[in-house]
């Protein structure tokens, strides 16, 4: 039998509600996630009792809680520098993985060009596939509607395929193409994060890997935090990766005049 890594899944909630539950609970059974690191970004103490609880009852399960909430990336990047695991899976609280998942993950990493993520089909509860399980990299251009990013209306591939980015609510990467790519952007607080780590993968000469064979449901915005905020968050975060990832003369104008613009609009619509 070929060699199979050890793998460490990082759940941060904050809010979640009980849908963190059926998370953990398909971790906890699935034999191939040898160990489960939960961040405590700030729950409820009905909740932060129901975690520690969970964490006494199952060994491979282990809690980080600092009292405060320092955005998603960051707490990823707290989690994984406690990881023991070979491969990390980054999880969301309100994503439950299908049983045997992990395999066909690691198989699409296998041979892929490193640093490699590899992002598995993520769907609704009527088996849809969700918005942002697969996407092309994200420019100006298709954020204003002149190109197509999310890719969830193409027909499924036979296997896996290149794309441009994943999303961060499941995907599996080895550890040491984490740390090389020094790990999530502590710039950002919420959103975005995940196209950001995609993008520097590929412009190292790494890889962003679909794996339709991989599956999880996501139940999507069971977080109780006010919308307001999260919009502002999302606003944000893509101020900064525009202006990061604009590199000739004519990218840092178009995102100096657009997303401004592009902020406003969202604001709006929240």
């Amino acid at each position: 039998m070929s060699y199979f890594p050890s793998i460490t899944a990082l759940v941060v909630t904050y809010h979640t509600g009980p849908r963190l539950h059926e998370c953990l609970y398909a971790l906890k059974g699935d034999h191939d996630v040898t160990q489960i690191v939960i961040v405590d970004n700030g729950n409820p103490q009905a909740d932060q009792d129901w975690l520690d609880r969970f964490v006494v009852t199952c060994r491979k399960a282990s809690l980080i809680r600092q009292g405060d909430n320092p955005g998603f990336g960051t707490a990823v990047n707290r989690a994984a520098r406690t990881a023991t695991g070979e491969m990390l899976l980054v999880c969301n609280p309100d994503c439950v993985i299908k049983r045997g998942a992990m395999q066909p993950l690691v198989a699409a990493y296998r041979g892929a060009p490193h640093p490699a993520i590899i992002g598995g089909r993520i769907f609704d509860l009527k088996g849809r596939e969700t918005r942002g399980a697969r996407r092309n990299t994200l420019t100006l251009w298709n954020a204003l509607g002149l190109g197509k990013w999310t890719l969830e209306k193409e027909p499924q591939p036979d296997g896996p395929v290149r794309v441009g980015a994943v999303s961060g609510a499941f995907f599996l990467i080895h550890e040491l193409d984490f740390k090389q790519l020094g790990g999530f952007d502590e710039g950002y607080f919420l959103h975005v994060e995940d196209v950001d780590l995609c993008r520097r993968a590929i412009e190292m000469g790494g890889s962003v890997i679909y794996q339709p064979e991989a599956g999880a449901l996501h139940y999507t915005s069971t977080s109780d935090a006010p919308r307001g905020a999260v919009q502002a968050h999302k606003v944000d975060s893509l101020k900064r990766y525009f202006r990061k990832f604009a590199k000739t003369p004519a990218e840092k104008f178009a995102a100096a005049l657009l997303v401004p613009l592009m902020g406003l609009a969202m604001r709006l619509r929240g």
